[in-house]
């Protein structure tokens, strides 16, 4: 008697991150280059010679008829409306995939103009979307920080979760004398560790195993969502950990009683205890 086993083991789920503008871009070569496995890695810019330097297997430049390739000029519309010309070469990339993250610096042009657009595209092909973008730091400006809400106000719209990190808050950890160079590779560390986190849940079998699905049902149409990370070691690294996931600066101003789901990435070595 012959048995044929079909469908025994389902395909992996097919991630996409998107670096949306210059702080975006930085954030995914971020990634690429300290090692995020198991995603596929996407550039999108007006700015032709920052996504030249991108270390990103998939480029697309934004709306070349529009800016000639020279940006956006820190004019969200224009963003916007670059990411609307070339909407169609933006659903050829995120085609086929589960889940899509954005990330991007909130307050230019093309991150903050153009990151809604992309987001109302993967919407409307049903994948889940989360995006985590950065709010400015004090020093760069009211200006700035007033495009950055009203970006974030309207990437709300069109994304399931939303992850929004407010880099002045990274200065206290970072300390009065740190460098502008450390102060934004920090920021990009955060990105780091939210996509990063998220994904190796997905990727990575565990003991307890968190597949897509679940990962799906907890972040799907949730709206604004909040992270926080800890490390510990010693006899109460458990316990330590994650007291200080829970008092991130991060989540300064933030109160977590009333979340309507919460995703938990353990990583530890083989002599965790129960």
């Amino acid at each position: 008697m012959k048995f044929e086993l079909e469908d025994m083991f389902k395909r992996e789920a097919i991630i996409k991150v998107i670096g949306v503008g210059g702080g975006g871009g930085n954030a995914v070569d971020h990634m690429v280059n300290t090692g995020i496995s198991g995603v596929d890695f996407i550039g999108a810019n007006t700015d032709a010679q920052a996504l030249r330097r991108l270390s990103v297997d998939t480029l697309i430049q934004l709306g070349s008829e529009l800016t000639q390739g020279l940006g956006a000029g820190t004019n969200p519309d224009i963003g916007k409306q670059a990411a609307q010309e070339d909407r169609s070469r933006i659903e050829e990339a995120i085609d086929g995939a589960d889940m899509v993250f954005l990330t991007a610096g909130m307050g230019g042009g093309t991150g903050t103009g153009a990151i809604p657009v992309i987001a109302e595209a993967a919407k409307d092909k049903g994948i889940l979307t989360v995006a985590v973008v950065t709010k400015p730091f004090k020093f760069e400006g009211a200006k700035k920080m007033k495009a950055a809400e009203e970006g974030i106000l309207e990437l709300e719209k069109y994304v399931d979760s939303l992850i929004v990190i407010p880099n002045q808050k990274l200065l206290p950890v970072l300390g009065s004398n740190v460098s502008l160079i450390d102060a934004f590779n920090a920021a990009n560390d955060v990105l780091k560790e939210a996509v990063q986190g998220i994904t190796e849940l997905i990727v990575n079998p565990g003991l307890i195993n968190v597949d897509f699905a679940d990962v799906k049902t907890v972040m799907s149409a949730m709206g604004v969502a909040i992270m926080g990370s800890g490390t510990a070691k010693g006899d109460n690294r458990a316990r330590e950990a994650a007291e200080k996931a829970v008092a991130c600066p991060l989540l300064d101003d933030v109160s977590l009683f009333g979340a309507k789901g919460i995703l938990v990435n353990i990583t530890a070595t083989s002599e965790l205890g129960i």
